[in-house]
């Protein structure tokens, strides 16, 4: 009986930094959701789970998604690091614009110990010194170059750490049980498939796309009067 064929180098590298455990603080971030809550716009499962396929389609995709694929194509990493400006340009509210900073430093200093390497160090020395502000997208994707993971497979494992992080969010604050949540994720199976074709099929002009419900819910969450979430 032949022994069992060894796993692609990266696999675990990806399955480390899309743990739903991830210390990145993103059971902090509701990314507007929690003012969606708060206007009684989202009180069930079935509310939670097609705001949350819009937020996919639309600010993650044109965001998050584009600048990792665009990061993997740069022939520069002076290319990624211009992502990084454009991530931080394109974040309108102040929470978010917040959020992706704290949650792109935690990123990148658990990314340089997952993946070691120049890109990822040269990148921390920007961060530190002001020149770039910080992305958990750039630091994955800078992992994805360093690693030579398969943009698909890159793309549908950030996708859906983010999806894991809000269904957990949703879980508590909402409430729906576990097994809602369950339901929500295995719905977002296609969501997520049909977003990764979609970020191939864009170009850089489609870069910053927005929602201006999602991004106005974003700017009235700082003023909430009680809130579970930091944004």
């Amino acid at each position: 009986m032949g022994s069992a064929s060894a796993p692609p180098p990266y696999l675990l590298a990806l399955l480390q930094l899309s743990d739903s455990a991830l210390p990145t603080g993103a059971f902090s971030h509701s990314f507007g959701m929690e003012m969606y809550l708060e206007r009684g716009l989202i009180n069930d499962e079935a509310g939670f789970a097609q705001w949350l396929a819009e937020f996919i389609r639309i600010q993650l995709v044109h965001n998050d998604g584009l600048a990792i694929r665009l990061a993997l194509e740069a022939d520069s990493v002076a290319e990624v690091f211009a992502l990084d400006t454009m991530l931080a340009a394109a974040a309108l509210p102040r929470e978010i614009r917040e959020a992706g900073t704290k949650m792109g430093l935690r990123m990148l200093d658990i990314s340089r110990q997952v993946a070691p390497g120049g890109e990822l160090d040269s990148y921390a020395a920007r961060v530190a010194d002001g020149r770039c502000a910080g992305h958990p997208a750039i630091a994955v994707a800078l992992v994805g170059r360093a690693l030579s993971i398969p943009a698909a497979e890159l793309l549908a494992a950030y996708l859906f750490s983010t999806v894991t992080s809000l269904t957990q969010n949703a879980i508590r604050a909402i409430p729906i049980g576990q097994n809602a949540g369950q339901r929500v994720l295995r719905g977002a199976h296609a969501v997520v498939v049909e977003a990764v074709a979609t970020i191939h099929s864009l170009d850089a002009d489609d870069f910053g796309a927005a929602a201006p419900g999602l991004e106005i819910a974003q700017m009235r969450h700082e003023r909430q009067r009680a809130r579970i979430f930091m944004s």
